[in-house]
């Protein structure tokens, strides 16, 4: 079916991806090395399969991962979890997260980078007067 008039074409997203691919190559392990790393924190127990990052890094389709994948991703990958969770929120629901100029104060918004101007001037001060409050 194609697309209706006016109806932005989705683009497609690779964020989380090209982190597992990026941190596989920096922290020179195979998919099945990163694989095993992947534990969740909270449950010791192994999140992720091999095949399923190599799916991701590689553009495949895969389903998107839960709360404990994605702890056990940050262990594995030597990064923090919301670097992961904001990976994951814009390859799979094409949100952006917007943070306070301190970084305290984070919000989830839908193609944030697609706003104009002025709206995204307008998400930076809610996020202040959240901050702020």
């Amino acid at each position: 079916m194609a697309a209706e008039k006016g109806t932005p074409t989705p683009i497609e997203r690779h964020q989380l991806g090209d982190l597992v691919l990026a941190r596989k190559e920096a922290l020179r392990l195979s998919y099945e090395k990163l694989a095993e790393r992947c534990i969740d924190p909270q449950t010791g127990e192994r999140t992720v399969k091999s095949s399923w990052l190599h799916r991701i890094a590689t553009r495949l389709p895969v389903q998107a991962p839960g709360v404990d994948q994605l702890r056990g991703m940050a262990a594995g990958m030597q990064v923090p979890l919301r670097t992961v969770q904001d990976a994951a929120a814009s390859q799979f629901f094409g949100l952006d997260s917007v943070y306070s100029p301190d970084e305290n104060v984070r919000t989830m918004v839908h193609r944030y980078e697609d706003l104009s101007p002025e709206d995204q001037r307008k998400v930076l001060a809610l996020i202040e007067a959240f901050r702020n409050s």
